[in-house]
């Protein structure tokens, strides 16, 4: 039975958003065409075995969505699914009843049913979309969100590399499966979860995988992108897999990181940069003159596993890469985000409200929560005001890194361990076991709107709070 909170909630939602099958409503830009995207499954190759996966799509077979900063995005998604689902705008700021998430921002589209969206685009970047229903995105319900602006210079090519986890294991049965490992023998559990795919061993990665892609394809074959030799590349790495942090390795080439989660920074020069969960990548790169191939790796933290796509300047021949590493990747580490700084930072103020947010649970029981408690529809929204800064100050009290992703906002990472600095601006922050970090929002996106840890089973486990302002 539903409390008196849920239903009022489910109704808020559902009479601010357009009912589904209904159009929002229309934008001055009237002569902007909808673009529509289908939810619907497909079938991909893995491991070379056939896999059944979820995807989002135009009718033309084009994943995701290329647009441009000061346009409408004014879409329709038609679910083509036997069952209900909704997408997520990952890292954009729509009106919070288009924000895609069951039970907060509207209801779910049924099977066979269609719900549309407008709003305007108001800066540019690299994001993406995702499923928020259920366990979905771990099937790989996932696309690119590329919004162009006016840092797409002519003569750059643009490489997009999605990243993905993926097991044959269904995912109700994973998280089942992590959830039963408490109650289970040490010696049956082990021999349990390698069978379901769920991780025997408490360390830096709760699911062992099957097999982790770029752009749906693992490097047995994967995918290669025509460059041109002494070319300029802006490649945008979006890390949407469900459970998995990496590096990314450039291998021969040295790349100006320009941007992370769509916002500019100072450029950062290196050859390898952490991307953790949900997190993306603006990586300019100028190639050296003579034909060759370049592989662009993202290596999983903790393990010697690696997927990835290769460039390919000019007739070079395109040598086989293993997949898997001379050694394990490391853990990541706050190191790059300290360095890191926002081309823009918000204006300097001082915080209207700070909320202090422990990152609590642990592995035994699978039990993720916030403050010690587990998300449900009975917990209260954390109020703000319109107009207010506000401070989050997270504090990581298990035994896990947590990548903590705000809707509808950007943010600044703004102190690491105590030290402040006016860092980047993001929309999602890695938040290592044993460590603190605070970010700052302008609360100018008024809604109800969700704040997560976006590992798929720890927010589905609990660790997931909302708030809410007018």
């Amino acid at each position: 039975m539903l409390s008196r909170r849920a239903v009022l909630i489910s109704a808020l939602a559902a009479a601010a958003r357009p009912a589904v099958g209904q159009t929002a409503p229309r934008s001055a830009e009237t002569s902007a065409p909808v673009r529509v995207l289908r939810a619907q499954s497909r079938t991909i190759e893995v491991n070379g075995k056939p896999a059944s996966v979820l995807g989002i799509g135009q009718p033309d077979g084009t994943s995701g969505i290329k647009t441009a900063v000061g346009r409408q995005f004014r879409v329709r998604v038609e679910n083509q699914l036997d069952w209900p689902t909704l997408i997520h705008w990952h890292g954009l700021a729509p009106p919070w009843q288009q924000d895609g998430v069951p039970g907060v921002s509207g209801p779910s589209i049924p099977p066979g049913g269609s719900a549309d969206y407008d709003f305007p685009l108001r800066y540019g970047g690299t994001f993406y979309m995702h499923s928020h229903e259920g366990l979905r995105e771990q099937l790989l319900m996932v696309a690119p969100l590329i919004i162009h602006d006016e840092r797409d210079r002519p003569g750059l090519q643009e490489v997009v590399m999605m990243l993905g986890d993926f097991s044959f294991t269904p995912p109700e049965q994973i998280f089942e499966d992590l959830q039963k490992r408490s109650a289970m023998p040490k010696m049956a559990s082990m021999t349990g979860m390698a069978q379901s795919g769920a991780s025997a061993a408490r360390d830096l990665n709760d699911v062992k995988y099957d097999a982790f892609l770029a752009n749906y394809r693992t490097l047995a074959d994967p995918e290669v992108v025509k460059v041109e030799p002494g070319g300029k590349v802006l490649l945008r790495i979006i890390n949407a897999s469900s459970m998995t942090n990496f590096h990314i390795e450039l291998g021969q080439l040295r790349g100006e990181l320009v941007a992370v989660d769509g916002f500019r920074i100072v450029p950062q020069t290196g050859r390898r940069f952490p991307i953790a969960d949900a997190q993306r990548l603006d990586i300019r790169l100028s190639l050296p003159r003579q034909p060759a191939a370049y592989p662009i790796l993202a290596l999983v933290e903790g393990e010697r596993r690696q997927t990835g796509i290769v460039l390919s300047a000019g007739s070079a021949e395109i040598a086989r890469v293993p997949e898997a590493a001379e050694r394990p990747a490391p853990p990541l580490t706050p190191d790059l985000e300290r360095q890191l700084r926002a081309a823009e930072p918000l204006k300097a103020r001082k915080p209207d409200r700070v909320y202090t947010l422990d990152l609590t649970g642990e592995m035994v029981g699978y039990i993720w929560s916030i403050n010690n408690i587990f998300w449900n529809k009975d917990v209260p929204p954390l109020p703000i005001a319109a107009g207010e800064r506000v401070e989050l100050v997270m504090i990581n009290r298990t035994g896990m890194s947590h990548p903590m992703h705000l809707h509808g906002h950007q943010f600044q990472v703004v102190e690491i361990d105590g030290k402040r600095f006016p860092g980047a601006l993001r929309d999602t922050v890695l938040v290592p076991l044993g460590r603190r970090v605070a970010v700052v929002f302008d609360a100018n996106n008024p809604g109800l709107w969700a704040f997560h840890c976006h590992l798929l089973y720890h927010l589905d486990a609990g660790m997931f709070r909302t708030f809410q302002y007018v």
